[in-house]
């Protein structure tokens, strides 16, 4: 029986061009996507590395000369690291990019000229940058479909930056209501709620260790506190179970 149409005829010709225009754009999506892939698993990584960065070097340069310049550059590597985390989508990065400017510029305006931006400008847009942040991270842990590095980087990186999204509330608390917090220490110095104090009493709380050395005393500082505790119980608790059933899942598979 002979063919409908013959192997030269334009018809099959055209059926082979439609053919290999399809194979190229889904050669080309995968391409773009396995790029995607890779910057959002290198900033996973530099975000990671930066939060390290900042929480391990900051009490051992806040009391030099010029650590506070210090600090606050890592802070800034932070709020930027994490603006590149979640700029897979346009609309993402812009909501990320308009809360990260009055963050970073003005906590170096602060730094230079304390007069022209109080702290609280830059407190309150860092607080939703990193909570902006954090929701993306663990959208993208609990939509993940097997247990791989870059998972495990997010989940780190989330619970790292839920102490940071406190320890700026109780700076921010301390400078709207001074005297909320009381330090139970024998120094000698005046002590405030401001860099590594709050970012110490922040993480203990989270990990609900509690040494009693600084005491909540505003109502708000108390509910700030206990919120806190709530959080970083649940979080474990919560992203133990997704991981340990992620994982069997993909075992199992």
């Amino acid at each position: 029986m002979p063919a409908i149409f013959p192997a030269d005829s334009p018809a099959t010709l055209a059926q082979w061009d439609s053919t290999l225009m399809r194979k190229g754009e889904s050669m080309k999506r995968i391409e773009k996507s396995s790029r995607v892939l890779g910057l959002r698993r290198l900033s996973m990584v530099q975000l990671l590395i930066a939060l390290g960065l900042l929480f391990f070097l900051a009490p051992f340069v806040e009391e030099i000369q010029g650590g506070a310049l210090i600090v606050s550059g890592l802070l800034s590597l932070v709020l930027l690291s994490a603006v590149l985390t979640v700029a897979s989508r346009g609309r993402t990065l812009t909501i990320a990019l308009l809360l990260a400017i009055p963050a970073v510029v003005g906590r170096w305006i602060n730094h230079f000229q304390p007069h022209l931006v109080p702290p609280a400008i830059f407190l309150v847009a860092g607080i939703g940058l990193v909570a902006f942040v954090v929701v993306n991270l663990l959208r993208f842990v609990l939509r993940a479909s097997a247990v791989d590095g870059e998972v495990l980087c997010a989940s780190i990186s989330a619970y790292l930056m839920l102490g940071l999204i406190w320890t700026m509330a109780y700076w921010l608390v301390e400078q709207l209501t001074p005297g909320a917090f009381a330090f139970n220490t024998a120094t000698g110095t005046k002590e405030t709620m401001e860099g590594f104090n709050a970012f110490y009493f922040s993480f203990i709380t989270l990990s609900t260790v509690g040494y009693g050395d600084i005491t909540p005393v505003s109502k708000v500082a108390r509910m700030l506190a206990a919120t806190e505790a709530m959080t970083g119980l649940l979080y474990v608790a919560v992203l133990i179970a997704r991981l340990v059933g992620l994982y069997s899942t993909t075992k199992s598979s």
